[in-house]
């Protein structure tokens, strides 16, 4: 069955393809020197309800979900800029930003600490429940300036509660839509574990998580994995078909039933827990079957 998130991924291939604009003398370089291409569209938005079973993890490949809920320990939880510090963390990727002297610069976990934005954020959530000035920016411009280093792709959340739910936004300036930003990728993984997280250690139910991409795009080596990617949904949609018509034909037709047999993300831990104790080992990735075997691509750096 293929979840929202592939649903969602679907129609953005789709979309980038016929309607995406080709970039010109890009920055980016593949690790042979290549410039690095790519095709994109502005202003993709997508919306997930996790409190229905809606949580955003493609199926359409194996996502390394564990992974993301790490690269979110460096950021939030046990802030840091310095290389060898993530690598500890299992966070081990950062290694071609560093600016030279074993960080990535002032940027991501830095900022988080620098300014202790989510204790801030824990105590407004708790103190005042209702505010609308809940909201984390890692795009500090003070920060910026102060070192060189790559800016921040997701770079700002907004929190809102909703009754006994928890909702969140989250900003991405840029996104690699086929290897983190798109629909059920990691950046929408990592992001939603820290909606789980924070709707926790404040008592709240995690509620709605939206999230919004300025400019999303596929890179030139990366088109053969989306055609194959909408290969592999199609088999799906097919399967699924068959299976609607066994359904209807039983009349067996309950959504909340399908809903219960999606993938999802759980966080064992009781709420009002110490955000700084969650880990990874309290997370549990339930009726994850992702279609294999694994994609490979071409980075640009």
């Amino acid at each position: 069955m293929l979840t929202k998130a592939d649903k969602y991924l679907i129609d953005d291939i789709h979309n980038i393809l016929e309607n995406g604009f080709w970039d010109e003398d890009p920055r980016p370089r593949y690790e042979d020197g290549t410039p690095a291409h790519t095709i994109s569209v502005n202003h993709v938005t997508r919306k997930y309800d996790l409190s229905k079973g809606e949580f955003p993890v493609c199926t359409l490949r194996p996502q390394a979900w564990k992974t993301g809920v790490r690269e979110i320990f460096t950021i939030y939880q046990k802030p840091t800029n310095v290389i060898a510090e993530m690598c500890e963390q299992g966070v081990t990727w950062w290694g071609p930003w560093d600016i030279g002297d074993g960080t990535i610069g002032q940027r991501y976990g830095a900022t988080v600490k620098r300014y202790d934005l989510m204790n801030g954020l824990i105590k407004d959530i708790r103190e005042n429940p209702y505010g609308r000035r809940k909201i984390v920016s890692l795009w500090q411009e003070t920060d910026l300036r102060e070192t060189p280093g790559l800016p921040p792709c997701a770079f700002l959340t907004i929190w809102n509660v909703r009754g006994t739910y928890l909702d969140m936004v989250l900003v991405q300036r840029s996104g690699d839509m086929l290897t983190a930003s798109g629909a059920g990728g990691i950046n929408e993984i990592q992001y939603a574990a820290l909606l789980l997280m924070i709707a926790r250690v404040t008592g709240k139910e995690p509620g709605v998580f939206t999230h919004f991409v300025a400019n999303e795009q596929i890179y030139d080596r990366h088109i053969d994995n989306a055609n194959e990617m909408l290969r592999r949904a199609a088999e799906v949609e097919a399967a699924d078909g068959a299976e609607a018509v066994e359904a209807a034909t039983a009349n067996d037709t309950d959504a909340a039933a399908d809903n219960a047999a999606l993938p999802r993300l759980v966080l064992h831990k009781e709420p009002g827990c110490d955000f700084t104790d969650i880990t990874l080992a309290d997370f549990e990735m339930v009726n994850y079957a992702p279609i294999k075997p694994q994609l490979k691509f071409d980075l640009g750096i």
